[in-house]
């Protein structure tokens, strides 16, 4: 079945949904071309001819799909889309986090990565972390001052704005400013989302004073929420650019929010803050080109060593999910994420043999270690040695135009409002991203990743990360453009949608809707959605796996561009208020 046969069927036959979408079920009804699926029917594809923005709010949205009927580029509703982001979404946009930009530009065949990450600061040091006994103190890591990065969202959306776009920043900024000025409804999820947080958020009154009423109540779905002292900080960035931020008074109130609650972050670390233009990781899978961001993340490099791992075995005749592609895939994934807690770092402080990682051979000589109908345990895969070796909340989005622009962009605060203190005076959340470094190597960080001395605190160093926004090119032409939030989930998440498109031929909201699966190396088990037959678990566990059922994983925006230039976006319904639409 060709795609375009498969986007025919996904609208005409709900029996053939059903199957595809195996036990997740959905309403069926048809969306009119570039219309958005309305909350409850993520069943089928939206479908436009000039262009596509999927992010996990509606509102952005609406705001970056505005952008590109005026003309302006994917990048320019990309960087519109990540500053509303930032408003509707305190969460995970961010202003005061960082992240990574992926932009393909098909006219010239150029795909280039923007690093935007947090830097630590210059008065970070290997063990600020520890306490006298010499254990993690995880509060400090997670819930303190001390847990903050230099933020770079600022940064590196003005330089991708500068760089590849066509609109001003003032522009840019105007949705933003006026939802956080004006306010926007509450959504249950918003709702949810805060009360589940409550204990931390109250701790602290400056994040009492933004996410609760005056008289401490909490904003219920239907109520206004207004940010004022957001709405000035985004207008200083509109007025000054890039030194409404890093200078002058936002950067002041950062200063004493860290003074006077003994963080670290000084004028200087701010005001020497840079983003990187780099050069993405690239891999190539049963005729595809994968393209996904290197380093300080692990994420392009590991998709790209899963899928070579991968494309050794017959996957589209082995079927979607079933008890013997679910094996090959934990099997590919415990090695590439034993790697991880070896090798992976940030290249500009260490040496990450890159090129190891990703090439045929040492995915081939890992592929032998693999048994067809045996778990592997992990106590005994260890770090591989690649050739050139010397010695849960993020939010994607992705955006693409009819002028052969693509942009992948997955940027986060870490966890669920981050460390939740908000930076008194001037409306956002500070970042604990401290804690992807390795406090102790060794010793896992909130999400059970091991790391090793390739990671550990440096001033001035990029913490590792796991985001991996993607975009897998055919033919020369842009084909999927796809990333997830989801923390060490992000990697398998991004695959497993790389794969149902090319290997199972899935159009794309039936590939980002599929069941998904997911082994870090440690814990020594599988973890799985629901939605996976009690049949093929039982299989799994014949092999030796075990198998854990846990929570929903990613919230991963996807577009899939057809040969014929037709966009179908794919939104995620695992989070409420995602959402894709085109024009």
């Amino acid at each position: 079945m060709n795609q375009k046969t498969g986007y025919a069927q996904s609208r005409n036959l709900k029996k053939y949904l059903q199957i595809i979408l195996l036990p997740i079920v959905f309403l069926y009804s048809f969306a009119a071309p570039g219309q958005a699926i309305l909350e409850g029917d993520r069943s089928v594809p939206v479908e436009a001819k000039n262009g596509m923005v999927v992010t996990s709010h509606t509102l952005a949205t609406k705001e970056a799909l505005k952008v590109l009927k005026e003309g302006g580029n994917a990048v320019d509703a990309a960087v519109t889309a990540a500053f509303a982001l930032a408003v509707t979404q305190p969460r995970s946009g961010n202003i005061g986090g960082g992240g990574f930009m992926l932009i393909s530009l098909e006219k010239t065949g150029e795909v280039l990565a923007i690093d935007y990450r947090e830097k630590a600061p210059a008065a970070a040091t290997r063990d600020m972390f520890l306490d006298k006994s010499g254990n993690v103190d995880k509060n400090l890591s997670r819930y303190s001052h001390l847990s903050s990065g230099v933020p770079g969202t600022v940064a590196g959306l003005a330089l991708a704005l500068e760089k590849y776009g066509t609109i001003s920043l003032q522009k840019a900024l105007a949705p933003a400013i006026k939802l956080a000025d004006n306010g926007f409804i509450v959504t249950p999820r918003f709702s949810k989302g805060i009360k589940s947080r409550e204990k931390h958020l109250k701790k602290w009154a400056s994040s009492r004073n933004v996410f609760f009423k005056s008289n401490g109540k909490h904003y219920e779905p239907g109520d206004r929420f207004v940010q004022k002292d957001l709405a000035d900080t985004l207008k200083r960035i509109s007025k000054l650019g890039v030194a409404g931020f890093y200078t002058g008074k936002t950067a002041e109130l950062i200063v004493a929010e860290m003074k006077k609650h003994g963080g670290l972050i000084t004028k200087r670390d701010l005001a020497e803050y840079r983003p990187e233009i780099r050069k993405p990781v690239h891999g190539t899978y049963r005729g595809h080109d994968i393209y996904s961001m290197t380093t300080p993340s692990s994420g392009g490099i590991h998709i790209i060593q899963m899928l070579n791992i991968l494309e050794g075995y017959p996957i589209n005749s082995l079927g979607l999910n079933s008890a013997q592609t679910i094996h090959y895939m934990a099997e590919a994934m415990t090695r590439a994420y034993a790697d991880r807690s070896k090798f992976l770092g940030d290249s500009d402080f260490v040496k990450v043999p890159i090129s190891g990682l990703i090439s045929k051979e040492y995915a081939a000589g890992l592929r032998k270690g693999i048994t067809m109908n045996k778990a592997s345990s992990s106590k005994d895969i260890l770090p591989g040695k690649p050739p050139g070796y010397e010695s849960n909340e993020t939010t994607h989005f992705s955006v693409a135009d009819n002028k052969g622009i693509a942009v992948s962009n997955t940027y986060t605060i870490n966890f669920s409002y981050g460390s939740r203190i908000v930076v008194e005076g001037a409306g956002f959340l500070l970042n604990n991203e401290m804690d992807d470094f390795s406090a102790k190597p060794g010793v896992p960080n909130a999400y059970g990743l091991l790391g090793g001395e390739a990671n550990k605190i440096e001033a001035n160093k990029r913490m590792l990360s796991s985001m991996s926004p993607t975009i897998v090119k055919k033919n020369g032409k842009n084909f999927l453009v796809t990333g997830s939030p989801g923390g060490s989930r992000i990697i398998t998440t991004t695959l497993q949608v790389i794969m149902n498109v090319i290997d199972h031929k899935l159009n794309i909201q039936a590939a980002v809707n599929a069941p998904r699966i997911h082994h870090q190396w440690l814990p020594d088990e599988i973890r799985i959605e629901q939605g996976i037959s009690p049949d093929t678990i039982r299989l799994l566990e014949g092999m030796g796996h075990k198998v854990v059922k846990k929570s929903a994983m990613g919230a991963i925006q996807s577009i899939m561009i057809a040969p014929d230039g037709t966009f179908y976006g794919g939104a995620d319904p695992r989070r409420s208020t995602s959402s894709a639409m085109g024009l």
